[in-house]
């Protein structure tokens, strides 16, 4: 084993590695960025080593800083993480060149498969079912029209190099796909430095099912069984679980017995994953006659490994780093075993209500539900972030990973519900009530499953009010009311409890609530109790407000409901958590908004941190509501603006490669007058 090991790697992942590596005996390295100089991953291991600047070109992608760093600390090994460096065939030659273990797949076995189109004939030839499509190294955009064409819509266009769902993109008529190539090939260059593609049949109602393979020096190679990973936005991952809903035995030996085969055509050395398209041409009631197909391997570890590990009892990175050592594998096929069930939910700082757009800011308030972190329990945490840090433009927008386990799939997801419900993150926007709504859509508590899933059910997944005003009232009148209590001292006339001699003693209190005003009406009756009053004639909703403070937030009493909430004061925003999910409620301070002015309108700014790419529009051009106007880059992503209204552009102020900080007006545009 290793003494000690460089993890070029950031986040949550770095934060995994180290933990396993600490438990081993390892000895940790941390490299970091000027952004991440106070980062959590370099407080947990045992040296830091600057690299570089924020922008991972600068640091994170500059392997041979990262080499310095581990032949500078006497580093024996480096580990990858994902993403970044952790599938460049460069990387890994370089680290061999200096004596280092790249811990990893050789170099061969990541060019191998790197490439999404030579994988494909490289696994035709091995005799693994692939999906109609073209894997050509021939790049003319008309014959790519060609061959589309000819495999008939949809189609899917996928960056040759690419991964995480970047420099990808589903075209359902041919006179799309060529607006399509171009946005696919530019995203892939600017991720991956490569835009070659290829093109593929999009089959109908498909699952994503990936089997976790491991190899070693000796000759072994074993499947850890299947994860599925159907339930995507943007072709990313939001759920995954293990084992897959409705998986034969038979089917998994077949996929699993591809899975190594596709292994063992490359000489695979570590963890890998190899992903499968499955098909379900007898529809979610007759998993029999599902029908899998290859799609890529990825030669690293997995986001989503620890629901392998859950189910099988094993640690997976522990695995890595005994294999890289020159161990052979600890078991053979014959003794694994699956048990439970396991879902794991990625936790981002995104907006799922504006098409998932990635969010930064400070983590104000997070609040984690009782787990472990980094080891195998019925309810885990792994995290790379603490509270107060900052999520920034630079880096991909997970916060952290929330995996349960349980004796059953329903037992799985009760545990999953009950842990996001007390997940409560202030700060910044995040997906966890859309996480939360997505595991209770029948679809996915029935699983019937297929990568459509979010997009079928969007209509009880967007746009969501789950607490409603007069229970977001009672529960910040309430939290108002317990900070007066506390300022009050011990003299009887600070006392703000409302007491009178006779009479009844009314305070109005005004809010914000989706986009509405709203009034409520806060009575001190006699004897101390509290009659509160929410809204307006026929939709007032009035009755006795009880409430204590508890622990973790209050027990709050109300118009016939009776719950728990948590409330965080942001400024003026209440953010309310409750069991059944969460809101935000704007509790209006009249004075301090005394004499302000409607802000104005025909401003279009950018909604957050990035690089402009394109704009579609110049100045004098007349546009239409919806219209694409300008191009965005963040967090890896493009992102297209468009406009508000019909109106003219009067001025573009940024110039494509232009860096603009959030809410920078992009352009001018004048709004047309309503006729």
């Amino acid at each position: 084993m290793f003494n000690k090991i460089l993890i070029a790697n950031r986040g949550e992942i770095a934060c995994r590695v180290a933990a396993t590596a600490q438990r081993l005996g390892v000895k940790t390295v941390a490299v970091y960025s000027d952004a991440d100089a106070n980062a959590k991953h370099v407080a947990v291991c045992d040296e830091a080593v600057h690299i570089g600047g924020s922008a991972p070109k600068d640091s994170y992608l500059r392997w041979e800083r990262i080499i310095e760093a581990a032949k500078a600390t006497g580093a024996q090994a480096i580990h990858p993480g994902y993403g970044f460096l952790s599938e460049n065939e460069d990387f890994a030659h370089a680290c061999a060149a200096a004596g280092l273990v790249f811990i990893g797949p050789p170099a061969s076995a990541i060019k191998d498969m790197g490439l999404k189109a030579e994988s494909k004939q490289l696994m035709e030839k091995a005799g693994v079912p692939l999906v109609p499509g073209y894997h050509g190294s021939d790049q003319d955009p008309a014959l790519l029209q060609r061959e589309a064409d000819r495999i008939g819509y949809p189609v899917l266009i996928k960056a040759s190099a690419g991964g995480g769902g970047k420099g990808m993109r589903a075209v359902d008529k041919s006179e799309d796909f060529a607006a399509a190539l171009e946005s696919c090939k530019r995203e892939a260059i600017n991720s991956f430095g490569d835009d070659a593609v290829l093109v593929e049949k999009y089959v109908q109602r498909p699952r994503h099912i990936e089997i976790q393979v491991f190899g070693d020096t000796h000759g072994n190679c074993v499947y850890l069984f299947e994860r599925d990973c159907s339930v995507q936005r943007r072709h990313q991952k939001v759920l995954e679980e293990a084992p897959a809903p409705g998986m034969t035995p038979a089917l998994r030996a077949q996929m699993g017995e591809a899975a190594v085969a596709a292994a063992k055509a490359v000489n695979y050395v570590g963890a890998g994953t190899v992903e499968f398209i499955v098909e379900q041409p007898g529809g979610y009631e007759r998993p029999d006659q599902m029908k899998f197909y290859f799609m890529e391997m990825n030669t690293r570890l997995q986001v989503e490994h620890p629901v392998t590990e859950a189910i099988t009892g094993l640690d997976l990175v522990e695995w890595q780093l005994r294999v890289a050592s020159g161990e052979p594998l600890p078991v053979q096929q014959q003794d694994l075993r699956i048990t439970g069930h396991a879902i794991e939910a990625r936790i981002c700082a995104e907006n799922p209500d504006n098409n998932f757009l990635p969010a930064t800011g400070a983590l104000n308030v997070y609040a984690l539900p009782e787990c472990v972190t980094f080891e195998r329990g019925a309810v885990r945490v792994d995290s790379g972030v603490r509270q107060g840090d900052a999520i920034s433009p630079f880096y991909d927008s997970m916060v952290a990973k929330l995996i349960v386990h349980g004796d059953t799939r329903a037992q799985a997801l009760a545990r999953l519900d009950e842990a996001l419900a007390q997940t409560h993150i202030v700060g910044l926007a995040t997906n966890v009530q859309f996480l939360r709504r997505v595991a209770r859509t029948d679809a996915f508590a029935s699983a019937k499953l297929d990568t459509a899933l979010i997009p079928r059910e969007q209509a009880v997944l967007f746009h969501q009010e789950p607490v409603g005003l007069p229970l977001a009232a009672a529960a910040a009148v309430t939290q108002t009311l317990l900070r007066e209590r506390a300022s009050e001292g011990v003299d009887p006339f600070s006392r703000r409890d409302g007491f009178h001699t006779h009479g009844v003693v009314q305070r109005r209190f005004e809010f914000e609530f989706g986009g509405e005003h709203a009034k409520a009406w806060l009575a001190y009756e006699r004897g101390g109790s509290l009659h509160l009053t929410v809204g307006e004639g026929e939709a007032a909703v009035a009755g006795p407000l009880v409430f204590a403070a508890q622990a973790d937030g209050i027990e709050l009493q109300f118009a016939g409901q009776r719950t728990r909430a948590a409330v965080y004061a942001q400024g003026e925003v209440d953010h309310v958590f409750t069991p059944r999910g969460a809101t935000q409620i704007i509790a209006i301070d009249l004075l301090a908004h005394a004499g302000e002015v409607a802000a104005e309108g025909g401003r279009l700014t950018a909604p957050m941190p990035g690089k402009v790419v394109s704009f579609a529009v110049k100045a004098g051009d007349t546009v239409a509501k919806g219209q694409p106007l300008a191009v965005m880059e963040a967090m890896k992503m493009e992102h297209t603006i468009a406009a508000p209204a019909d109106g003219v552009v009067q001025e573009l102020l940024y110039a494509p490669g232009d860096q603009v900080t959030e809410g920078a007006e992009l352009l001018k545009l004048v709004v047309a007058e309503k006729a």
